[in-house]
């Protein structure tokens, strides 16, 4: 029993953990419309076990629309550049839960799941979902369904893909088949609930490249991290005078404080100090000329007065005019 429990730790030691192979890769929107954005990561263990993996994301995280919260959007992995992955707009989809809330008594549902081509070649299909104020009939059901339908080939064989996908997600079509089915009756809620890309077809490469993206990425990148160095530097130098602020307004709050003294008593406690009248005429001369009194404090002030022989006691302000006498 010893023997297989150390083969068994043994073979286990052995068996390569799978997580350490993979490796992140960064999920790119597709060229058109999208230029390649960022839209997400991804783990792998190989390039080839990416492709076809599918990769869902909000319509608000896409687009920073925040009316398009339930609406999820799919992307398709067709390409494996590095650590780019590059995927293909697959469709989309209204959330379920948005759908079930739209439903009421006494109202009319049609639904209807419609196959188009596009005019570059791209096979779609494409679900309407629409409520009526009230109840219909089903000869009215039939007749906003054919209306519907022939809203929707004439889109798709008039635009691209790509031009379908704007008119997809932004509403547009929604509004078509909406005034096409107020013909039959009134219609309260009109949502294309999901498309799905079934084929593709002709693929344009207009736009720029993977590589043009990459070097505005790391322009905008060098860009902002040089504007947070400076932020940076702008702080520390902030810090730095901040000290010497806080000790003038501390100085300012001891002037205010400081209760006022007597001459009588100065004389006794601190004794002035006499100097030669030509040496007290050129330090005034020159505290005149070079010195800002109000910057000063009040214990240099006062070294001042010592120094020009004159009374050190009073105020700040009465210590600055007896310096300017």
């Amino acid at each position: 029993m010893a023997s297989k429990g150390a083969a068994s730790r043994a073979a286990a030691r052995k068996q390569k953990d799978k997580w350490k192979a993979k490796r992140w890769y960064t999920i790119r929107a597709p060229r058109q419309p999208w230029n390649f954005k960022v839209i997400g990561e991804t783990l792998g263990e190989e390039d080839e076990l990416l492709i076809g993996r599918m990769y869902e994301i909000t319509q608000q995280e896409v687009d920073g629309d925040f009316t398009k919260m339930n609406v999820k959007l799919k992307f398709r992995v067709t390409e494996v550049l590095g650590q780019d992955a590059i995927t293909e707009f697959a469709g989309h989809e209204v959330l379920k839960d948005h759908v079930r809330r739209q439903v009421r008594r006494y109202r009319g549902k049609v639904d209807d799941v419609i196959d188009a081509i596009t005019e570059d070649g791209y096979y779609v299909r494409i679900k309407p979902f629409l409520i009526t104020q009230g109840r219909v009939k089903s000869s009215q059901k039939k007749a906003i369904r054919e209306a519907c339908r022939d809203v929707v080939l004439q889109a798709a064989a008039r635009n691209t893909w790509i031009a379908l996908q704007g008119q997809l997600l932004g509403g547009e079509l929604e509004q078509s088949l909406e005034k096409a089915a107020r013909k039959v009756a009134n219609v309260k809620t009109v949502i294309v609930r999901k498309s799905q890309l079934v084929q593709e077809g002709i693929v344009v490469d207009d736009g720029p490249t993977l590589d043009d993206v990459r070097q505005d990425e790391e322009r905008a990148a060098a860009a902002k991290k040089a504007a947070l160095e400076a932020a940076m530097e702008d702080e520390d130098g902030d810090e730095e005078a901040a000290p010497d602020v806080l000790a003038a307004a501390e100085a300012s709050a001891d002037d205010s404080d400081e209760p006022e003294e007597s001459e009588e008593d100065d004389s006794d406690d601190a004794p002035t100090v006499e100097a030669p009248s030509d040496e007290v005429d050129e330090v005034v001369e020159e505290a005149d000329e070079s010195i800002d009194y109000a910057s000063l404090k009040v214990a240099e002030l006062k070294e001042l007065l010592k120094a020009a022989g004159k009374p050190v006691s009073g105020k700040k302000d009465e210590l600055i005019a007896r310096l300017m006498e």
